[in-house]
C-alpha cells in the first residue's frame, strides 16, 4: 500500500512504546510521509534499564523500536534496522545490549541533545518520519494495587507491567516533568493524534499524565484515534473493551477520541465497547487487522487500511460479528 502519487499524507503523531508503537508505526509509514512517533520515557528494564542507570540517560530501547519501524525499506535501511535491533549474548557485562542503545547513547553523548541525537540516527537510518522523546527527563511509573483486599505500591515499569492486582492509582515520577518542546510543536500542527495498540499502564497512558501534552491536546485541531489492543495482559487482565475507552478518557481528564479501531476477532464483550464509544459521541472500526498465522500480531498492511479509513471517514465494518454495520 503506497501513498497517492504526490501526497504525503495528513500529519499525524502516534504516541506509545515498545512493541505497541512498533505496530503502529509499521502501519503508519503506508499512510503518511507526515509522521512523529512520541515515546515514552519510563523504562527501566533490561538493557534500557542498565545504561539508563548506569549513564543516567533517557531509556534508549522504545526509541530504538520506534526509529527500527521507520527505517528505509531499501537494503540500507534494512541492514541498518537489523543492526539496531541486534543483540550480544555473551557471558559478560554486555550481555543482552542491543547494538542500538549503545548506538543512541553514544550519539547523545556526543551531542548532548535528545532530540538533535535521534534526528542523526535517523538520517543514518533514512527514516520515514521522526521520533521524539515524550519528556528530556527519565521518569518512573508509580501505581497503587489492590490485591485480594490489600493495598500495596509498586514502583518501575518494569514491575508494574506485571504487577498481580487491581490498579487503581497510577502516577510519573518526578511529577513536575514537562513534555519536550518539540513535542507540543507536532501536536499544534496534527491532524491525528494515534494512541495504541501498547502496554496500556505503562506505554499508552503516560501520555496523558503530563499536563501539558493534555493542553496540547485540548488546543489542537487534530482529532484523536485510539487503536485498541489484539490481547491482554496483566495490566489488564480485569479490563473489559469499554473499560479502555472510560480510562483514556478519565486519565486525560476529558478528552475523548474520535474514532476507535478494533479487530472483531479480539472482542468478547462488543456491547461493552459499543455502549463507551457511543457514550463518548465516537465512531467504531471493526477491522481484522491481525496476520494470517498469529491472531496476536498487527499485520502491516491490513492496520495501515484500517487506519486509513479512519482517516478518510470511512466508518463501515469489514468482518464485524453478523453482518453488524457502523455509523
Amino acid at each position: 500500500m503506497a501513498l497517492p502519487t504526490g501526497s504525503r499524507g495528513p500529519h499525524v503523531v502516534a504516541f506509545g512504546g515498545g512493541h505497541g508503537l512498533y505496530a503502529t508505526l509499521s502501519a503508519l509509514r503506508h499512510v503518511t510521509g507526515n509522521l512523529t512517533a512520541v515515546v515514552t520515557v519510563a523504562d527501566d528494564g533490561g538493557s534500557s534499564g542498565r545504561l539508563r542507570a548506569e549513564l543516567g540517560i533517557l531509556p534508549p530501547g522504545d526509541l530504538r523500536m520506534a526509529l527500527s519501524a521507520l527505517c528505509d525499506d531499501g537494503e540500507w535501511g534494512q541492514m541498518w534496522r537489523d543492526v539496531l535491533q541486534h543483540r550480544y549474548v555473551t557471558d559478560g557485562p554486555l550481555n543482552n545490549h542491543a547494538t542500538g542503545n549503545l548506538l543512541i547513547a553514544s550519539v547523545w553523548s556526543l551531542l548532548g541533545d535528545n532530540a538533535e541525537g535521534l534526528d542523526f540516527v535517523g538520517r543514518l537510518l533514512g527514516v520515514h518520519g521522526r521520533v521524539l522523546p515524550m519528556s528530556d527527563e527519565p521518569m518512573e511509573i508509580e501505581a497503587e494495587f489492590d490485591e485480594a483486599g490489600h493495598k500495596k505500591i509498586v514502583r518501575g515499569q518494569s514491575k508494574v507491567a506485571i504487577a498481580p492486582g487491581r490498579l487503581e492509582n497510577l502516577r510519573l515520577i518526578p511529577q513536575g516533568a514537562t513534555a519536550h518542546p518539540a513535542v507540543l510543536d507536532a501536536i499544534a500542527d496534527a491532524d491525528w493524534a494515534v494512541f495504541g495498540p501498547g502496554s496500556w499502564y505503562t506505554s499508552v497512558i503516560p501520555h496523558l499524565m503530563l499536563p501539558d501534552i493534555r493542553k496540547a491536546l485540548a488546543e489542537s485541531p487534530a482529532k484523536i484515534l485510539l487503536a485498541l489492543n489484539l490481547t491482554s495482559d496483566t495490566e489488564t487482565s480485569d479490563m473489559e473493551h469499554g473499560d479502555y475507552i472510560r480510562s483514556f478518557v478519565e486519565h486525560s481528564r476529558g478528552l475523548s477520541p474520535s474514532v476507535v479501531v478494533a479487530d472483531p476477532t479480539a472482542i468478547d464483550d462488543l456491547g461493552s465497547l459499543d455502549e463507551a464509544v457511543g457514550g463518548i459521541g465516537a465512531g467504531l472500526i471493526l477491522r481484522q487487522v491481525h496476520t494470517a498465522d498469529n491472531p496476536a500480531i498487527h499485520d502491516p498492511l491490513r492496520f495501515a487500511a484500517a487506519l486509513r479509513d479512519a482517516f478518510e471517514g470511512t466508518m463501515h465494518d469489514v468482518g464485524a460479528p453478523r453482518g453488524r454495520q457502523k455509523r
